[in-house]
């Protein structure tokens, strides 16, 4: 756990943030308003806490840099030393407090601490007066994050919570509210789309596609993402491509929100990408498929290191276009496929086939299911091999639990709307 080797490492690191922090003894002026304009970062932290944007970028930078559980720890730290700054200050440093905890959770979540990183943003809630670009994304963090660990109750009532939250703020009629109300809207859609509720999810994505009082309709980042895995899987291939495509760009009008967690733009970006490359294969381009896909792998390793679960979840997807490609074309592929699902299974910490009880609590658990179903599928095939592959077929199915799609129409493309889509954000199978 990072929060144990926060613990056991107090060396000093960072010797240029902790003069920053010491020589900040004034209040914060100017809290972050609902019109104010900021910049992408791996929070998206606004420019009316310059001192906080600091320390941000450079724990962000630190942590990243390295990628080892050290430079974590020791980036927790600077950002622990911030949160002592701006606590208590004033009224105006909640923002600032805020921010800082978005950065917490954001860096927790890379590292798989998710409870941790979900406490972080819970202590975002409980700031009695940060402000509504503050609170939406700490909503949709744990939104994300609670998907991600298959807490789905939960997930659908912050979801309402977020949407509550807006419907009792009077719009103040400028782009930065409307732009939360997407959010919240497609956040709510994704949870919707996840629980295979697509009437609802139309519902909620409906508001993005109409919305023409936005800059580009205001459907970028983590709502344009949203939206076109909805339209990915209700079979509308050309129009969620635009989508995807919309969310691996940032216009300056998306630079209004602030992100965390699991939804900050760096994962918005590789989930766009994966998606895009699985769209290729859904579409039979095997080509553009393998160059998107190998492209998102590389990608995820540069960002997340190579060992990271989202590797395995890419390598998944890859086998899975092989797969494909060799039953359309009539080719074999089976020892790249076997040594990308037996990589990927590695790395998304499967559990042994001999355990007698199926955990339903399996991390990464969606995906899981399918690399073993995958695997399974290429050893049935094997004479000498089936009896193994029939038990690992059985796991799969065990585990499997998309209300939409049956593992089996999962792992075939028999109709446009029967596809499987993955979510890299979330890790979950649309």
């Amino acid at each position: 756990m990072l929060r144990l080797a926060i613990r056991a490492k107090r060396a000093a690191p960072l010797s240029a943030l902790t003069a920053l922090l010491h020589s900040h003894h004034k209040p914060i002026s100017n809290p972050l308003p609902s019109s104010s304009t900021v910049r992408s970062y791996g929070t998206n932290a606004p420019d009316s806490h310059p001192v906080a944007l600091q320390i941000i970028n450079y724990a962000l930078h630190h942590a990243r840099s390295q990628k080892s559980g050290e430079s974590y720890a020791q980036a927790l730290l600077v950002l622990e030393q911030g949160l002592s700054n701006f606590r208590g200050v004033d009224d105006s440093s909640e923002d600032a407090v805020g921010m800082v905890l978005l950065a917490m959770s954001t860096m927790l979540s890379e590292r798989g601490e998710f409870s941790d990183a979900m406490e972080k943003l819970q202590e975002v809630l409980d700031l009695p007066r940060s402000s509504l670009s503050v609170r939406v994304a700490s909503l949709e963090g744990l939104i994300g994050l609670n998907l991600v660990k298959g807490q789905d109750v939960t997930s659908s009532i912050l979801a309402d919570k977020s949407l509550q939250l807006l419907r009792n703020r009077p719009s103040v009629g400028d782009n930065v509210f409307e732009l939360l109300q997407l959010r919240s809207k497609a956040i709510k859609g994704l949870v919707d789309l996840v629980q295979g509720n697509l009437k609802s999810a139309d519902s909620c994505f409906g508001a993005c596609e109409y919305n023409d009082s936005l800059p580009d309709k205001g459907c970028s980042g983590n709502v344009a993402l949203s939206h076109g895995e909805f339209l990915h899987s209700t079979g509308n291939f050309s129009l969620a491509k635009d989508f995807y495509q919309k969310a691996l760009q940032v216009p300056a009008s998306e630079a209004s929100a602030l992100a965390a967690a699991n939804m900050v733009p760096e994962e918005v970006s590789l989930g766009a990408m994966c998606a895009l490359g699985q769209l290729a294969t859904h579409s039979g381009n095997f080509q553009d498929a393998e160059e998107t896909l190998t492209k998102a792998l590389t990608k995820a390793e540069e960002h997340f290191g190579s060992n990271h679960p989202k590797v395995g979840l890419i390598l998944t997807c890859i086998a899975i276009m092989f797969g494909h490609k060799g039953k359309l074309e009539h080719s074999s592929s089976l020892v790249i496929q076997e040594g990308l699902y037996r990589r990927a299974l590695d790395l998304l910490k499967a559990p042994s086939l001999e355990t007698e009880v199926v955990d339903t609590q399996v991390d990464w658990r969606d995906v899981v299911a399918l690399a073993r179903g995958g695997y399974a599928e290429l050893l049935c095939v094997q004479q000498n091999r089936k009896g193994e592959g029939e038990r690992m077929s059985k796991w799969a199915e065990t585990m499997w639990g998309n209300r939409r799609l049956s593992l089996a129409e999962a792992l075939e493309i028999s109709e446009p709307s029967k596809v499987a889509v993955i979510d890299s954000r979330i890790s979950r199978v649309m």
